[in-house]
């Protein structure tokens, strides 16, 4: 007979671990998310230069976040599986709380009133150029709250439909093809995250004179789909790496027991 305590200590110290994994990778994301970078330039290759809607040029500039998001596209995997839609939806509402607070903490430091010698120490960058640090702080870390409220909701519905779809698919697969519900569910949800978060930040939510077109926002939501579906497919080899460890701590019973009840709820909500 298994032995209860050991058993919910097990259950408790996983999912700890994979929300601190989940929530500390999404936070990041979010703060880091506002640098742009040029993924070929980065990578020393030529520049895409993509002829797309109404002749606009596109290269593959994205997101400093999407350099963190895959690692949480495998943890709300691995959480699905273990502690189906309850633990997904539970961990996911919890960040973006954690997220609303983080900028809300932002929002009142970037305000407050800087120190005379903080500016007068860094009045001058590496070449002797004036720096105003204070300046550069507040644009580093504040974004624009159409960014934040697109984010959060294209996040959450993310994850909603990540967690129906996979749970869709598992009824389907069983046990067997983990790579199938995993990596089909991750390309569903970020299909719409993708244009989601585009659509509310630089169309609907964007001050007039600098709000995109549909033609614009289509374009670039292909280039981030675009990212994420072959990265979806590149760690995959994580996703089973991960499973062998999960199953080899909790061990066969205790992990067949728990995947099985994960995917008892096949509900959206």
């Amino acid at each position: 007979m298994p032995n209860t305590s050991s058993t919910s200590r097990k259950k408790t110290n996983l999912f700890i671990v994979l929300s601190g994994i989940f929530l500390t990778n999404a936070l990041i994301a979010e703060l880091i998310g506002v640098k742009i970078f040029s993924l070929e330039d980065t990578l020393g290759v030529p520049r895409a230069q993509l002829p797309l809607l109404k002749d606009f040029v596109l290269d593959f500039n994205l997101s400093a976040g999407v350099v963190l998001w895959p690692i949480v596209f495998i943890t709300t995997d691995i959480i699905n599986e273990y502690f189906g839609k309850k633990g997904v939806r539970k961990i996911s509402f919890l960040t973006a709380g954690f997220i609303v607070y983080a900028f809300i903490a932002i929002s009142i430091t970037t305000n407050l009133a800087p120190a005379d010698f903080w500016l007068d120490v860094n009045r001058e960058d590496a070449n002797g150029n004036p720096f105003d640090v204070n300046f550069a702080f507040n644009l580093v870390y504040r974004q624009g709250m159409g960014i934040i409220v697109g984010s959060l909701f294209a996040f959450l519905l993310g994850q909603l439909l990540d967690v129906f779809v996979f749970q869709k698919l598992r009824r389907i697969t069983g046990s067997n093809r983990i790579w199938l519900r995993a990596t089909g569910s991750t390309l569903v949800s970020q299909l719409i995250d993708s244009y989601l978060v585009l659509f509310i930040a630089f169309y609907l939510l964007a001050p007039s004179n600098a709000r995109w077109s549909i033609s614009q926002v289509i374009s670039v939501g292909i280039v981030n789909y675009s990212y994420k579906f072959i990265v979806a497919i590149a760690i995959t080899p994580l996703l089973y790496i991960a499973h062998y460890i999960i199953d080899r701590y909790l061990g066969k019973t205790l992990a067949e027991e728990m995947t099985t009840e994960a995917s008892s709820d096949t509900s959206f909500f």
